[in-house]
């Protein structure tokens, strides 16, 4: 399968993500981020990143509402909060799985979002997740190593203790209601309305 990157910004210094970028050749950049922007850290807000992108020959492409974690479709809560589960079956999301599918084709690209382990982002628990079906995703890591898309599974399937001899579940669905776990923990919240960051 042809290869799809991510990568969280968190605190990075734009030159180190720019080296990041490089040292995994990628050639777009694809912002799933519902807000593009950072008071944290300015140089990663969409109007001051897609220039610097640009200037290092990187095509920026913002996908935060087709593929980002804060929804405008009352549909995809339940109880106040995202519900992973309905995001993933919402029209704008298959649209937004349709442009990466497409747009992999004839770019690097690496999906951006703001945090720095994969497993703490809907990047991965959401995004990643469906796009593997056709795919062969990879984490861009802080420190430039590139973790496999299977391997961050399995550090997901830890995190909850999942133990693999359990003669009654299959991995599928062991997995399955790990993701589910995670989603809870990390899904938006509306009483979190409010000009606050990814970070």
């Amino acid at each position: 399968m042809i290869p799809l990157f991510s990568i969280g910004h968190s605190s990075l210094e734009m030159e180190t993500f720019l080296m990041l970028l490089a040292l995994h050749r990628i050639e777009a950049v694809a912002d799933v981020r519902s807000q593009p922007y950072s008071r944290r850290f300015p140089r990663f807000s969409r109007l001051a990143l897609e220039p610097v992108l640009g200037a290092a020959g990187i095509h920026y492409a913002f996908l935060g509402r087709e593929l980002g974690a804060r929804r405008e479709e009352k549909a995809c809560y339940v109880g106040g909060a995202v519900c992973f589960d309905r995001v993933a079956a919402s029209p704008a999301f298959a649209s937004g799985l349709a442009r990466l599918r497409e747009g992999i084709v004839r770019y690097r690209i690496a999906l951006l979002c703001a945090e720095k382990d994969p497993l703490d982002c809907h990047r991965m628990v959401l995004v990643a997740r469906h796009a593997a079906r056709f795919a062969d995703v990879f984490h861009i890591l802080a420190d430039g190593a590139l973790e496999s898309h299977e391997k961050t599974e399995q550090r997901l399937l830890q995190r909850y203790a999942q133990n693999e001899a359990d003669l009654f579940l299959s991995r599928e669905n062991r997995l399955a209601d790990a993701y589910a776990r995670r989603g809870v923990e990390i899904a938006w919240v509306e009483t979190q309305r409010g000009p606050s960051d990814e970070l």
